[in-house]
């Protein structure tokens, strides 16, 4: 019978350069991807357009962190295809126990509108998913979770693929001898997502940051 998948399965797996999906929410089965190009953000080349900066600034929603993790990911996978199934759902629920997953959300008043969550090792993000239910709510979520990492002393923001949305924002594929290579360099660092407590200011998470469309 084959190990069963913990929550420590999975740090080991992330730091090895590999992570865990579903082939559908239905599917007690996981299975390993190690794609042969990696997307990433590199943390200084985050494009913010004239226009998301400006709807930055004029602060239409409340950002959080950690505040409401599971129904992040819940939202997340809150689609009619899902790699997120139960067991996905149980692991980073422990993940977030332990203090390696974590969430910023985005928030219209009492209602979470937006989201993004991930895990944390070291100096490495790895960001599993994110929603939207307002225009440009994941893209402020992103933005915003930049800067907390840029803050708390990260190196690599994982994206595990690249999507459209994704390239808009200045995310790029690389090679995986390369990923690895700095996947390796951010283990070795201390950083910290908490570093950075509150919100900050919609200036400081556009400034030096804002290319134009």
């Amino acid at each position: 019978m084959p190990n069963p998948i913990t929550a420590e399965t999975l740090l080991n797996a992330y730091a090895s350069g590999v992570f865990p999906m579903a082939e559908s929410r239905e599917d007690d089965e996981l299975f390993w991807v190690d794609p042969h190009f990696r997307g990433i953000f590199e943390l200084d080349n985050f494009h913010i357009s004239r226009s998301l900066a400006r709807h930055i600034r004029q602060e239409p929603f409340q950002i959080r962190t950690n505040t409401a993790f599971m129904p992040v990911v819940h939202a997340c996978a809150d689609r009619t295809e899902t790699w997120i199934n139960a067991k996905l759902l149980e692991l980073y629920e422990q993940l977030h126990l332990m203090g390696f997953a974590h969430s910023l959300e985005v928030w219209e008043g009492n209602e979470l509108v937006g989201g993004v969550y991930g895990l944390a090792i070291g100096g490495a993000f790895f960001g599993e998913s994110m929603f939207s239910r307002r225009t440009n709510a994941s893209k402020i979520a992103l933005a915003y979770l930049v800067h907390r990492l840029r803050s708390g002393g990260f190196t690599l923001f994982d994206t595990q693929f690249i999507t459209p949305h994704l390239a808009s924002l200045g995310a790029i594929e690389i090679p995986r001898d390369d990923y690895r290579a700095r996947l390796e360099t951010a283990l070795t660092l201390v950083a910290d997502f908490n570093r950075f407590t509150g919100a900050p200011d919609a200036y400081s998470v556009i400034q030096r940051k804002t290319q134009t469309s």
